[in-house]
């Protein structure tokens, strides 16, 4: 027998306050555990503990607030941003990273002969850069992606807001489906829909023949410098099928990811593939760059087929690596998904060491 929705809405707020609880007791006895806990949670995807805290986060006022606090704490420690980040500039289009949270990236992308500026995932509203906002283009609906919505559209009263309908994403006025355009100024940018991260999951490419340039793409939480985001709403076959459309893009298309995690990644992929010597020279580039606490984006498509783990789930040195055969009787999809699941494992028993 079903269970009436206020009995389950009570087991999940009961489980919410003993989580938080759990966190304030592990954070008295120092941040390292803190880290560790929360890491340990997030990396358990299938574990009623994960999906009661996701589910709070994403779809209550509670996720929200958490959101609010860690910007608050985000401002005070890291008052310039959390890295330093350079404008790239072809043939009068502009694109700006913005670090935000603890290492998160939005992106302004400006037509600066028209002066009309489209923003990427705008998790801070206070961003201000003299230009006329037209459009937010938001890739999910997680709040470090999202939360600046509102926000921003109080502010720019004529902004639109896009976004894939199935993500719920805050002050969504253009819902987007697969291949749609959406055009500011010069700019044309096309929608790509990529779910696995989240049921409604887009990524944004800035066409570049429109302007003579190479293409961008702001993958949002599917693609990073050298790795993939979890499947919290996915499956592997799902999500081998969204990192495929990025694996289809032109070598020289530049990847805009939304987070900061290049150094973490490359050491996770020289593991599985330690004799990959493009991982090993884009390695030695990053750790200058982070060691000065500069941005690593972009890198390119190009780039990451070649040491992107997670973009290599067709590789035989990768497999060999893994210890994965194909089964007598498994296609080459479902293999690749099963490839691609293993390396998400062992990349989130990477991050909880």
């Amino acid at each position: 027998m079903a269970l009436p929705d206020w009995t389950v809405t009570l087991v999940a707020t009961a489980s919410f306050f003993f989580f938080l609880y759990l966190c304030v007791r592990h954070r008295r006895k120092g941040q390292a555990l803190w880290r560790k806990l929360l890491c340990t949670i997030m990396a358990r995807t299938e574990k009623p503990l994960f999906r009661i805290a996701y589910t709070l986060y994403t779809k209550t006022r509670l996720g929200y607030m958490y959101y609010k606090r860690q910007m608050r704490k985000a401002r005070e420690h890291y008052p310039a941003g959390h890295s330093t980040a350079q404008p790239m500039e072809v043939n009068g289009i502009k694109i700006i990273p913005i670090p935000v949270l603890s290492d998160n990236y939005s992106y302004l992308v400006i037509d600066t002969a028209a002066s009309v500026a489209v923003v990427v995932d705008p998790a801070d509203p206070q961003t201000e850069e003299g230009v006329t906002l037209e459009a937010i283009l938001c890739t999910h609906k997680h709040w470090d992606h999202s939360g600046g919505n509102k926000g921003l559209k109080r502010i720019h009263s004529s902004c639109r807001v896009y976004g894939n309908a199935a993500d719920n994403i805050p002050g969504l006025t253009h819902p987007l489906s697969h291949k749609d355009s959406v055009r500011v100024g010069r700019m044309h940018f096309k929608a790509l829909f990529t779910p696995g991260h989240t049921v409604g999951h887009m990524i944004y490419l800035l066409e570049g023949q429109v302007v003579d340039a190479p293409s961008s793409l702001f993958s949002g939480d599917l693609v990073f410098l050298s790795g993939c985001g979890r499947m919290f709403e996915g499956s592997a076959t799902t999500m081998l099928s969204s990192l495929d459309t990025v694996a289809s893009l032109s070598d020289e298309t530049l990847l805009w990811p939304g987070h900061e995690y290049a150094e973490d990644n490359l050491l996770f992929a020289a593991e599985v593939e330690p004799r990959n010597a493009a991982r090993e020279n884009k390695s030695q580039w990053v750790l200058q760059q982070r060691g000065q606490k500069l941005c690593t984006s972009p890198s390119t498509i190009g780039e990451e087929r070649q040491y992107n783990p997670f973009l290599r789930s067709h590789s035989a040195d990768l497999h060999l690596a893994l210890g994965v055969q194909q089964f007598q009787d498994e296609d080459w999809t479902q293999f690749r998904a099963r490839v691609l699941e293993e390396l998400r494992k062992r990349k989130d028993l990477f991050n909880r060491r």
